[in-house]
This record gives C-alpha cells, structure tokens and sequence, in this order.
C-alpha cells in the first residue's frame, strides 16, 4: 500500500517550492511585457537557396574537386586563366612559380577562394627567402611563405596580411606538401568621391585551422609605407607573386558569394493561431 507523504515531508515542500517558483516565472514575464505564440514570422519572402553539389576534398596525393558552382582557374591542365604566365610552368599537375606575378583574366568581388600550395623541397634560405609568394585580392595580399620552424617577422609568415597582423595561430605543413588556403574575401566599397565606404575583410583557414576571423584591412599591403585605400572596381584579379622561389600551387577555384534575395512583404509579427500581432505594437 502507498502511503501519502506527511505534511512537512520533503516531497511535499518541494512541490511547494515548484509551484512558487512557476508561478513567480509567470509574473515576471507577464511584468517584463514578453509575448510568447505559436510562431514568429519575419515579414520576409525569401527566394529558395540554389542548390550546389558539394566538391571532394584532396588528399596527399590528389587534389579535390570543386563545387558545381565554382569557377576554376587551375585544374593541372593548363594556365588558360591567367595572364603574364609565359614563364610559369606546370609539372606533376602543379603550377611552378615563374619570373613575374601572374593575375587571372576574369575579375572577382565577393568570394570563397580555395587554393593549395607547397614550399619547395628541400628548404632553401630563411626568413622571407624561404618559399615566399603571395595571394593578392587586387593590391591586398595573403602572404605565402615556408613558415616551417622558419623565423621571421610575425605580420610577414604564412597566412598573415602582409604588414598588418600576423596570423592567429602557425598552421603550417612541412616543405613538399600541400597546405590549403580557404579564404572568405568581402572587397571594398567607395564612394564617388574616391572615399572609403566600407572596408575590405578577410576570413582565412589555413589547413581547416582559422588564422584570420573577418579581419579588417587597414588598405592596401605594401612592403615599403603605410597602408591606404584608393578608389577601385569592387572586382579586381586574383594574382599570385613571383618572389624568386619555386612555390607550387594546385586546385585552385573561386565562387562568387551572394546575399540571399528576398523581399519584405510586411513587418515581422507574431502569430497565435488566427492572431496576428505585430511585433511593433507588443514593444510598447
């Protein structure tokens, strides 16, 4: 036989002490003006995401593929996507560094630039003549560089922006094989006037570690003075550096990256079966 719990037992002043602790919740929300429905609705009309198919990723051996969506600039075959690599060569479906820069002939704002790299192998030199080469969005550069138990300056290794912070952390790979660099680009907006809208940003993972989260570029990224800004297209080339090393590069593509389009049919509200309250009027 059970037997009901005496008055003043435990399990009786904790159901009390429940039924106080709800119901003072409940006074504080309803003292706190929030509003609780079925369902908030933002007022937007959003148009249905594409559909991209994801790509493979590479391996020690073999690159990966891009996603369905991405332009390639260099697959192992041919250079067809730059301009100025005369002197760049390709060997075991790698590009090698030639004698001068080399930029693509489209030109790209917002995007997700994936690319891989390797410093030469064995190691020759130090400090910034060790497997030194660059990603340039226009006149803003990623730095490429043997960052392998190889000293220099902090804002000058591997994943910094050149001259303006150093990475987050040293993600690097031995020499010979492959890092990866996947980067989130937002270029810079002007104004008519050639003054600065809005500001580049930078999001880079070097080998799936983040070393740049959104960073803000102070301008351009150039050895010898300060960084500035001076009006440009939004799209510009990506360029890869000659700095008199044989770096290689391989699986390279971008996709360009859109907003979400939609339209605003109405002011978001809140919906309680056939209620609908705008959520202006429950602030008040």
């Amino acid at each position: 036989m059970t037997h009901a719990a005496p008055a003043g037992s435990t399990a009786s002043t904790s159901k009390r002490a429940t039924l106080a602790l709800l119901v003072a919740l409940a006074t504080l929300a309803a003292a706190s003006g929030v509003c609780r429905a079925e369902e908030y609705l933002t007022g937007m009309e959003w148009q249905r995401p594409p559909v991209v198919t994801p790509g493979t990723p590479s391996t020690k051996d073999k690159p990966g593929t891009p996603p369905s969506d991405a332009v390639v600039l260099f697959d192992g075959k041919d250079l067809a996507a730059w301009d100025g690599a005369e002197t760049w060569k390709i060997e075991d479906g790698a590009m090698v560094v030639g004698r001068n820069m080399i930029e693509t002939k489209e030109h790209f704002g917002d995007c997700q630039l994936h690319i891989e790299w390797s410093a030469p192998t064995p190691p020759v030199g130090e400090s910034q003549g060790r497997g030194n080469s660059g990603v340039f969005f226009g006149p803003y550069e990623l730095q490429v560089l043997d960052s392998y138990e190889n000293e220099t300056y902090y804002d000058g290794q591997a994943g910094a922006i050149y001259k303006q912070t150093p990475p987050m952390v040293n993600a690097m790979r031995p020499p010979g094989q492959w890092n990866v660099y996947d980067i989130l680009w937002t270029a810079p907006r002007f104004n008519d006037d050639g003054s600065l809208k809005s500001p580049a940003y930078i999001t880079v993972l070097h080998n799936g570690v983040a070393v740049q989260n959104h960073f803000q570029l102070l301008g351009d990224t150039p050895f010898d003075r300060p960084p500035q800004y001076a009006k440009h297209d939004p799209k510009q080339p990506i360029r890869l550096q000659d700095h008199g090393n044989p770096v290689r590069f391989r699986n390279i593509w971008v996709r360009e990256l859109k907003a979400p389009e939609g339209k605003r049919t109405r002011e978001p509200y809140l919906r309680d079966g056939d209620k609908e309250t705008p959520l202006a009027k429950t602030a008040k």
